[in-house]
């Protein structure tokens, strides 16, 4: 298929960035997207201009760093999806695609498509842990009964994988979808109850230090995350912070 691709062009941090539009042919259906951004970055580097920068890792929907807003949605027309698994058969012969990083003031723009999530690893280090004594006294895990019910959502919690896709849909670039999962993940397991008052404070102190806008209650991020992070995690992580607040 024939395709026209408008992508944001952008040299670094401090420059000044536009939409250039590059046509392309020959795109198979079965392609993924980034196998087709493979496809123009040779072409690009035959004429001997500068390919397009964008991240990529696992290629498997795992790690989350192929994160691109692709015609105004996070990770592209597909649901549950990210870029790496999104696959050229979702567009059609002759579409004009628009191909932009994600726009968010805790997310700048390092070059092109690739922009600095390095706010969500400061996060997760106020307090996205637990500190366990293996001072010769570890307890196996299985010997802690827990709840199905507790165990499923930790595990469906534990499954945000901190692409940023929440953040890139919500109007006020929030990024509560991203925290709440990760203190929902430890405040539904006994390991976390320790320190479970320390750390929702600190890690809601770290992200409003970061930049991020508070909750829209549109629901747009619980839509556009490729792992269907639920809102529910919001609402626990809003008890756990009220309840931090009063024991403080």
């Amino acid at each position: 298929m024939k395709l026209t691709l408008k992508i944001w062009r952008q040299k670094g941090p401090e420059e000044k960035g536009k939409i250039v539009t590059y046509p392309i042919d020959n795109i198979d259906g079965d392609m993924s997207f980034l196998e087709m951004m493979d496809v123009l970055n040779v072409e690009l580097v035959k004429k001997g201009e500068s390919p397009v920068a964008f991240d990529h890792d696992c290629r498997e929907g795992i790690c989350g760093s192929c994160s691109m807003y692709i015609d105004g949605e996070a990770h592209g027309p597909d649901r549950g999806v990210t870029t790496c698994q999104l696959h050229m058969r979702k567009f059609k012969d002759g579409d004009t695609i628009y191909i932009e990083p994600w726009r968010a003031k805790a997310f700048p723009i390092i070059k092109d498509l690739v922009v600095d999530r390095s706010s969500f690893d400061r996060i997760m280090n106020a307090g996205g842990y637990i500190s366990v004594n293996t001072s010769g006294n570890t307890i196996d895990a299985n010997a802690t009964p827990i709840p199905k019910e507790d165990a499923d959502k930790a595990f469906e919690a534990a499954t945000c994988i901190g692409c940023g896709a929440c953040v890139a849909s919500c109007k006020n670039a929030s990024a509560m979808l991203f925290v709440s999962a990760k203190v929902s993940q430890l405040a539904l397991l006994p390991q976390g109850q320790v320190e479970a008052k320390d750390r929702v404070l600190k890690m809601v102190e770290a992200m409003d230090e970061e930049g991020f806008g508070n909750c829209t209650n549109t629901g747009a991020c619980e839509v556009e995350c490729p792992k269907g992070i639920s809102l529910e995690n919001i609402a626990r992580m809003n008890r756990e912070y009220l309840k931090a607040m009063v024991k403080k």
